[in-house]
């Protein structure tokens, strides 16, 4: 055997040794709202040109790349009045995070998607701006909206987290608003047993994701198991919110979207299922068809005559239509896809954020081929 050979087996091991220790070292993207395997499925639907994942990437591109030219709106004080006390005051003062928050996601999925820094660098100076700008929030209303409106700030930095682009110093910072101002509003008002805990408590979950925080994120988990079925009667009515008079198929919708999203969160997170829990005749399923039906039958609507639905041209966005093509591919109902696919690509822009880009990244439990 020549000696050449030595260092050419040495440097064969040292190789193989490498990649072995970089594959154990690898950390796989986070598993919060967006799971690796997800995103490397939207990628491939993208590079073959396939629809309706090219549309809706076009329009999230149009979005981030609006979101490349907007400044930040952080301030010190989240400071949100009662929707129903001051509703003008209410909605203005809540654009600050809901307009950067929006724009951090959609730069972060963007980057996600694209591989394109100048998107992920735009992201983080909103997370970076709210991380250090921001210190409180208050009135009747600053943790509610905090909790439904900040979840995109939760989902972009999970988006962003191995990204070396932000920085150990930015990062703690970051972490110090999460904890201290975004999940202290959250956690303090996930008791409640209406759609206010709902968001809460997604908002509590995505935050856990971020942190790495197993204790708080079993908690939350708890607190949602536990009155579940409390909140989803066995026809399928959500027994709070039908209470809300006119707003009532509204705010069916509105505890939905985060006990759903909170789902999908858990279960990239523990591997947990709740999606096809059952007690006495109430699931998830039949809440959702529920809707469906009541969103698209009002004058069937027991509970108060000509109730609000949800239309193309709500400003919001179109619910529930978000949530029914998120829905879809969980329950694979087809009268679920037949009410979303006139309108796709699907996507709610603005207000609560739990279902934002459901036509581009799809669910699947049974992972993504």
């Amino acid at each position: 055997m020549s000696k050449s050979f030595f260092p050419v087996r040495l440097f064969l091991i040292f190789f193989c040794l490498t990649c072995f220790l970089e594959k154990i070292n690898a950390v796989e993207h986070p598993y919060g709202m967006h799971p690796q395997k997800q995103i490397d499925f939207v990628k491939r639907q993208i590079k073959l040109k396939k629809e309706p994942f090219l549309s809706a990437y076009k329009q999230l591109i149009i979005k981030a790349d609006s979101a490349l030219a907007i400044e930040n709106h952080a301030v010190e004080d989240f400071s949100i009045p009662g929707f129903y006390s001051d509703k003008e005051g209410h909605r203005r003062t809540s654009l600050a995070l809901q307009v950067d928050g929006f724009s951090a996601y959609s730069c972060a999925l963007a980057y996600q998607l694209s591989g394109k820094k100048q998107y992920a660098d735009k992201a983080i100076y909103f997370l970076n701006a709210w991380a250090k700008i921001n210190k409180k929030y208050s009135q009747l209303d600053g943790s509610l909206v905090m909790s439904y409106s900040g979840t995109t700030f939760m989902i972009a930095a999970d988006l962003l987290k191995n990204y070396k682009g932000w920085s150990n110093d930015e990062q703690t910072q970051f972490k110090w608003w999460t904890i201290n101002v975004f999940r202290h509003a959250a956690n303090s008002i996930r008791f409640r047993n209406n759609n206010s805990g709902d968001w809460s408590r997604f908002a509590s979950v995505l935050a856990d994701c971020y942190l790495d925080d197993k204790t708080d994120l079993t908690e939350n988990i708890r607190l949602i198991k536990s009155d579940l079925f409390k909140k989803i009667a066995p026809d399928g009515h959500m027994v709070e919110e039908v209470k809300r008079e006119a707003n009532g198929i509204w705010y069916t919708y509105f505890s939905l979207a985060p006990l759903t999203a909170s789902s999908w969160a858990i279960y990239n997170a523990t591997g947990e299922n709740l999606f096809f829990a059952e007690q006495g005749g109430a699931s998830f399923q039949k809440a959702l068809d529920y809707l469906l039906y009541y969103n698209t039958h009002p004058q069937d609507w027991q509970w108060f005559k000509n109730p609000n639905v949800g239309r193309v041209d709500t400003p919001t966005g179109f619910w529930p239509a978000n949530l029914l093509e998120a829905m879809k591919d969980i329950y694979k109902q087809k009268d679920y896809d037949a009410f979303v696919a006139p309108y796709r690509p699907i996507l709610y822009p603005r207000h609560d954020y739990a279902w934002t880009f459901p036509t581009l990244m799809p669910l699947s439990l049974n992972g993504y081929k």
